[in-house]
């Protein structure tokens, strides 16, 4: 366990100063200068350090993967500060595991270098030509894969992606940049790299496909043909629990003996389970407890529905409340009790067993990690973008309860209380930022809904045909009217009572 000395003098990270990281954190045992690299990672976030760099890293702790280094990459201007700050520390990552029973930590190095970001995305298409790169990873979450909100599948219509089509050497998206890198290689002779989504998306690999196809298609049927032929596209579902990183969390770094720009917290739970199909080779991920299997269908939809579903049934009615946290939404005896019936009654009969976990297990074990007082996810992050999160979490149990006569009672009341978040007030009346891209939107049709329930349900990229379901548009009409009239308390106390 890492030592916590408030006052203490903290060492700033880099190659140089890993000699002197304090006693108890655990550091690179292999030589970093002598990693070469094999991975472009695209969208540098807290996850993918805390998660797919992990595993890489601690191959390379064995004294494996040494040709499998990491190097980052982003697409928009936004991602130059994170490079900023991971390259003033040679990319090195302070992993700070926060646990009820205590703190651990560990410096990572898995990551090499991290590219310029530019408008045409041209450092980043040079990089993935090369054919030393044999994967490239991607989180860039799941409002990213420009799915088509009215009928699915990819939205060739969109602005950015209609600018790709006509520019495909200058483009401006990260499929844009995954087409021209691939039609460099083919030019070149060169066999086409595994392109891995690492998203909370049920098939994140097969709509990644898509969307590489589709778009190579745009400008080149014929590489598109080749991509088909040649590449791969692995689904894979990654779990773990990572916050944000703000001024606390680089306090608690500095209190185990580390000034880092941007450390990362998590939980003290990880879970990568991927489909063996890569095109270049890969690491071998399943000996630091990855999981290799061809039904990784089951285990995303476990996880999908009763951990990324559950989250956005506590955190939009914890933003109501002015919960700050998800823990805190945990330790809230109402919410709580709501957690507990919808999960029982509503999400986990929609979802399959996978070896060693049944559905009422997994839930015992998702309400113990979202239990965690150390781990400081706010309800505001987990509320982010929940105009893609629902339609992505929420709605699928929703359509398959409706077809199986079950009950929706819950999963409606969870849709009114978004709908009453969206207001962009709380209950104690204080406001609520701006926290979805369609925000504007999603206001004016939760102040239309308050008197007009229908007019939030016919939203219908979110909603698609169930805005016509009689069933569910009664039951949320019903669940919403009470919110406004009676408060998000009362709702909750009703549904849990019957």
């Amino acid at each position: 366990m890492a030592e916590i000395k408030p006052g203490r003098t903290a060492i700033s990270l880099s190659n140089a100063s890993l000699g002197a990281v304090p006693d108890g954190i655990l550091r690179p045992d292999y030589d970093r200068t002598k990693l070469k690299a094999g991975i472009v990672h695209i969208g540098l976030g807290n996850f993918h350090r805390a998660h797919q760099a992990w595993y890489l890293h601690r191959l390379m702790q064995a004294g494996k993967a040494q040709d499998w280094a990491i190097i980052g990459a982003g697409i928009r201007q936004y991602d130059a500060e994170m490079r900023e700050k991971l390259l003033a520390q040679d990319c090195l990552t302070t992993l700070v595991e926060l646990s009820p029973h205590g703190v651990a930590a560990e410096v990572t190095g898995a990551m090499i270098d991290y590219l310029p970001i530019a408008d045409d995305n041209a450092p980043l298409i040079q990089c993935m030509a090369d054919a030393k790169i044999r994967i490239v990873s991607l989180t860039v979450t799941e409002g990213g894969y420009f799915v088509d909100p009215a009928k699915g599948g990819f939205d060739v219509t969109h602005p950015e992606i209609r600018h790709d089509g006509a520019n495909p050497d200058a483009p401006r998206t990260v499929f844009g940049a995954i087409v021209a890198a691939l039609k460099l290689r083919r030019a070149a002779g060169i066999r086409p790299f595994t392109v891995q989504s690492c998203d909370n998306l049920q098939g994140n690999g097969d709509i990644t496909r898509q969307a590489v196809l589709s778009l190579a298609r745009l400008s080149s049927p014929a590489l598109a043909d080749w991509i088909e032929t040649h590449g791969a596209f692995p689904n894979s579902m990654v779990d773990c629990i990572v916050p944000a990183t703000r001024a606390p969390e680089i306090a608690l770094a500095r209190q185990i003996g580390i000034a880092d720009h941007a450390p990362v917290t998590h939980e003290n739970y990880r879970q990568w389970v991927i489909e063996d199909r890569f095109c270049a080779g890969r690491p071998d991920y399943d000996e630091v407890g990855a999981i290799f299997t061809d039904t990784v269908h089951d285990y995303e939809t476990m996880k999908i529905r009763i951990l990324n579903a559950g989250h956005q049934v506590l955190a939009n009615a914890g933003e109501l409340l002015a919960l700050e946290t998800i823990a805190d939404c945990m330790g809230h005896a109402q919410i709580a009790a709501f957690f507990d019936k919808v999960q029982r009654d509503e999400i986990a009969p929609y979802v399959q067993p996978v070896p060693g976990m049944e559905p009422l297990a997994y839930v015992q074990l998702i309400k113990a990690r979202f239990a965690n007082p150390k781990i400081r996810d706010t309800s505001r992050r987990v509320a982010f973008d929940g105009s893609s999160r629902h339609p992505g979490f929420v709605l699928p149990i929703l359509r398959d309860a409706l077809a199986a006569g079950g009950r929706i009672e819950g999963l409606s009341l969870v849709e009114a209380i978004w709908a009453r978040m969206c207001a962009a007030t709380r209950e104690d009346g204080t406001e609520i930022a701006p926290n979805d891209p369609q925000w504007d939107s999603l206001v004016a049709a939760a102040h239309a809904a308050r008197t007009t329930p229908e007019t939030w349900l016919k939203q219908r990229h979110i909603y698609g045909d169930l805005a016509d379901n009689a069933e569910f548009s009664a039951a949320f009409t019903r669940w919403l009217g009470l919110i406004w009239a009676q408060g998000s308390a009362a709702a909750l106390q009703a549904y849990t009572a019957t």
